[in-house]
């Protein structure tokens, strides 16, 4: 039997989405305790199977910088604050199979929660580097 060499991992990240209290609020505390150590131990399972890179809740406060030389800024929350990232969780995973069905075991979606599964590059369209030059070619 011939092994066979491991694929690289790829970097996904999970976006939340419709995190706000407002999707708990009919929660007694003692169910809102539970959900969060669920939240947690889903987390942890994550880390331990050397799958996540790093993940962290938001703030609400946002600020917007738009138009030449960011001299239009709108600070928020905003109304539809519903659709804002609450947090994110960085994967590093096969595919896109293997970063869903981590994003499909999260307690959260019970309770409105919504995760979109993204994958990340090192390239873009507009040919701008998503690493320091240095970094890349270390790894290179």
């Amino acid at each position: 039997m011939t092994d066979q060499p491991a694929r690289p991992a790829n970097p996904y990240i999970l976006l939340f989405r419709n995190t706000g209290p407002e999707n708990y609020r009919h929660l007694s505390a003692d169910a809102r305790q539970e959900l969060v150590v669920a939240w947690n131990a889903w987390f942890e399972d994550v880390v331990t199977r050397g799958k996540a890179v790093i993940g962290q809740p938001l703030e609400p406060e946002t600020r917007i910088v738009r138009g030449p030389g960011g001299t239009r800024i709108t600070d928020g929350p905003f109304p539809e604050a519903k659709e804002a990232v609450g947090g994110f969780v960085t994967l590093l995973v096969q595919d896109l199979d293997e970063a869903t069905a981590i994003a499909q075991r999260h307690p959260g979606l019970a309770h409105g929660l919504v995760i979109e599964v993204r994958a990340m590059t090192p390239h873009c369209h507009l040919g701008v580097h998503t690493r320091p030059a240095a970094q890349a070619t270390a790894r290179g």
